[in-house]
């Protein structure tokens, strides 16, 4: 088990302390609002939300809920190659986003180039399952250390194994747009390059995989998120994971018709 924040005690909880009809009626719930939602093509439905809630997912979702991390799991609002999305429901405060990573997907192991070479994880197993709570754990701390310098990305709360929470960017139970699908402007473009110089000469670390995909527009300004594969600026591929990222914005800028900066320039400010 993987966990960034081991004084937590419902991590030390032993499985033969729940209790089984609480379990029985968590799991029926939870797999009868995910069933209702279905994914988008690239997906098989059923199989794959049932590959998602396998029992340690249960038994994770639960220990949150039985940590008042969240009252409950409302259902599935998005999904990835490696996770899908929850809304996790918390009476009287905003929503959570709970994010379960897929142990099912191979898509991990072609991750390790992430993590190998990364000087805060210079050890781990290569096994899927640990790989996924490890990765799950890594945008867990990427997110806090970018947060800590000052970047918009969503407040990380807590991680356990697979099941990443986190603060949920939205309104009405429904996620932020991306960029990608947002009126994009000069300004627009100036407040990303501002995240990924603060988050390479502040946080120390690069996003790795930043683009349109990966911002959301709220009417609070843009918000950086999916960090999972965001590593140390010491990470020996750091300085061409960054010049992919910025490569990729200055594409889709340019596409929407903004003047963007020459790739060495931008890096100068990142001196």
């Amino acid at each position: 088990m993987v966990d960034a924040d081991e004084a937590d005690p419902y991590f030390a909880e032993a499985e033969t302390d729940l209790d089984r009809a609480v379990e029985s009626r968590i799991d029926d719930r939870l797999h009868s609002k995910a069933l209702r939602w279905r994914p988008p093509d690239g997906f098989k439905g059923r199989k794959t939300v049932n590959e998602v809630l396998d029992k340690p997912t249960i038994m994770t979702l639960y220990k949150m809920i039985s940590a008042g991390t969240v009252s409950g799991v409302a259902g599935a609002v998005g999904a990835g190659k490696e996770s899908l999305l929850f809304r996790g429901v918390r009476e009287g405060e905003s929503d959570l986003a709970l994010k379960v990573y897929l142990v099912s997907t191979s898509n991990f192991k072609k991750r390790a180039d992430y993590i190998r070479g990364d000087p805060r994880f210079s050890r781990f197993r290569r096994n899927t399952r640990d790989l996924v709570y490890l990765w799950a754990q890594k945008e867990f701390r990427n997110l806090r250390q970018s947060l800590e310098a000052g970047v918009r990305v969503p407040r990380p709360v807590r991680v356990a194994n697979n099941v990443l929470a986190m603060e949920f960017v939205g309104d009405g139970g429904r996620p932020a747009p991306l960029l990608l699908h947002s009126p994009a402007d000069g300004g627009d473009y100036k407040q990303v390059l501002d995240m990924m110089r603060t988050m390479y000469t502040e946080a120390g670390l690069v996003h790795g995989d930043c683009s349109e995909y990966n911002i959301f527009k709220s009417g609070d300004g843009l918000v950086l998120f999916d960090l999972g594969s965001a590593v140390d600026r010491r990470h020996p591929a750091a300085g061409a994971f960054l010049r992919r990222d910025i490569n990729n914005i200055n594409r889709f800028f340019r596409r929407r018709g903004v003047a963007v900066r020459d790739l060495n320039d931008i890096l100068g400010d990142m001196e």
